[in-house]
Formats: C-alpha cells, structure tokens, sequence
C-alpha cells in the first residue's frame, strides 16, 4: 500500500483501529466513525443491500457497462472515490485480472474476500492523497453530499492522474418534473426541498451532479462529455427501458427516503426523527404513484487528463 500511515487497509478488519471500527449510533442506524457526521446516509447492513441494489441499476442504465469514458476496458490502476459495499471495485477487477483496484470508503463494509487485485482502504477523501503512483481512471459514484468542495476533489483526481488518464463521476441531480404532476407542496417534494436545505446547511450541497462539468473543465481536463438521463420514480414511463429503470429506482429510494432525510435534518435543522420519518413516510405514497410523473436526473461526466500536462 503506498498511501499514508493514516488510511488503513480494509482487507484484514482486526489491523483496523477501534476508532474505526467503532461505529456511531445514532436514531437506530449506524454511521462510519472516521471523520464522524461527514457522510449523511448509514453503514448498516440495510444500506449495503441498497448500494449493491444501486449498483445494478446504475449498470442497467450504462448499457452494463462499468463506466462510459474510454476505460471500460483497458485501465490498469484504478481509484473508486466512495467504494461503499465494493461491489462495482470488485466486478470491475474481475474483468481484467491485471488491473489493480483500489476503493476508498469511510467505513470499512467492504468483503475480505476478493480478487487478489482488489483492496480497499478506509480513508477521508477531502484530506491530503499520499498515492505515491498514479492512475490512469479514476471515478466518483453517487458522491453529491459528500464533498464540501468539488473543485477540490476534482483537482486531487486531477493531480492523481497520469497524462491521458480519465476522470469519471456519476450523480444524481435533485428531484424533477417535466408535466406539473408533482405539485410544489407535494410530500415528495416537501421531502426534496428539506433533504436539499439540510444537506445546504452541512456545508454538503447537493449541486455537484449539475457542476461536474464545468468543474473538470475548470481543472483542466480535456474533451469533457456529460451524458444526462433519468430515473423515474416509478415504472409511470411508457418507454420499456424507462418503465424497467422506474421500477428499479423505486425500490431503490424507498429504501432511502428515510436515512436521506433524517441525518440532515435532525443534525442541521433540530427536527425530531419522528418529524422526518413521518414526512419521508407521506412521500412514500407520492414515490409510488403513477399519476406522478417525477423523475430524478442522473449525470455522467468525464473527462481526459492533457496528454502534456504537468501535475
């Protein structure tokens, strides 16, 4: 491992320090004990299932593909920024056994078991990277909320890249709708505005799936692409494709709808758990609703690192 002596190494859980391990308790979930209250969404096995859940329908709406920059194939030193469960870490390696995958997570939920090119560390991204080598891609999934400061994040992947390395992220935009079928004081959408001012309030906006392109351009990346689609709340689209994401997405958020809402708002407004579970439990109904056309936009942006350029 060549990162710092502050990052640890998730393949062996009993060389983790107790203050890792550790996890913070707090309205009946868990949460990771590094950097404790960074991140707004648990670490419990619930969640897990959701990120691997996720995970498919994310592939789904890639065509099956890991990612769409130009390193679907061919990356042979990669960093996944949030690992989560390690699934996509895990699958991506097992494509090419010469790749060496490295996740970085906060809370070590990663398996001990996989491929021999495949580690994870547990590690805060918005500190220092000490990564003597550097990669040739480099991807940031479902990370808005995260960062205090994209153009931060951006500029370490940029640095961390070797010349002609790429750079992806994937996101999701807040809450939309194209018809006025999910009216303003709609629960899902009390629930988007609320998730959003907490999430403002933490110093943690969830802007950054708008911004990822100017902020790689901003960096200097080069032959930037931003691909944008959608998740429908429910299976209401008449396109099979969209129907199928709808219906996966579904089962997907409802999984989210209360974590999302009650560590933001209990720890950044003063609400009561029971106030946001209650809410969460109302916009549940709306996420179901086929009359309710909502969506929630999902972008993918990458970029190239100039083949001269200098870290």
């Amino acid at each position: 491992m060549d990162s710092s002596s502050r990052s640890h190494t998730a393949g062996d859980l009993t060389s983790l320090p107790t203050s890792v391990l550790d996890y913070e308790r707090e309205n009946g979930r868990t949460y990771h004990a590094l950097s404790a209250g960074k991140y707004f969404m648990p670490s419990d096995k619930s969640e897990i299932e959701r990120l691997d859940l996720q995970h498919y329908l994310i592939k789904m709406t890639l065509g099956g593909k890991a990612c769409l920059c130009p390193k679907n194939e061919g990356a042979k030193r990669v960093l996944d920024l949030g690992a989560g469960s390690g699934i996509w870490c895990i699958e991506y390696g097992e494509i090419c056994p010469v790749r060496l995958v490295i996740g970085v997570d906060l809370s070590p939920v990663q398996p001990t078991l996989v491929p021999p090119n495949c580690s994870f560390e547990i590690d805060d991204l918005e500190q220092d990277w000490t990564w003597s080598q550097p990669f040739d891609f480099i991807l940031s999934r479902m990370m808005t909320g995260s960062y205090t400061d994209g153009a931060a994040i951006v500029k370490k992947a940029f640095d961390a890249l070797e010349p002609g390395g790429y750079f992806e992220a994937q996101d999701l935009a807040p809450l939309g709708c194209d018809d006025g079928t999910l009216p303003a004081d709609s629960a899902l959408q009390v629930w988007m505005r609320t998730v959003a001012r907490a999430m403002e309030a933490a110093g943690r906006p969830l802007t950054l799936a708008r911004r990822w392109k100017a902020l790689l351009e901003e960096a200097g990346f080069e032959d930037v692409v931003e691909t944008v689609d959608k998740w429908p709340t429910n299976g209401w689209a008449r396109d099979p494709r969209y129907k199928l994401l709808g219906q996966w997405n579904r089962a997907n958020m409802d999984l989210v709808l209360v974590p999302a809402l009650v560590a933001p708002a209990t720890r950044a407004l003063g609400w009561a758990p029971e106030e946001a579970v209650l809410l969460a439990s109302r916009a549940r109904e709306d996420l179901k609703n086929p009359a309710i056309h909502a969506y929630w936009p999902i972008y993918i942006v990458y970029g190239r690192k100039p083949l001269d350029a200098r870290k």
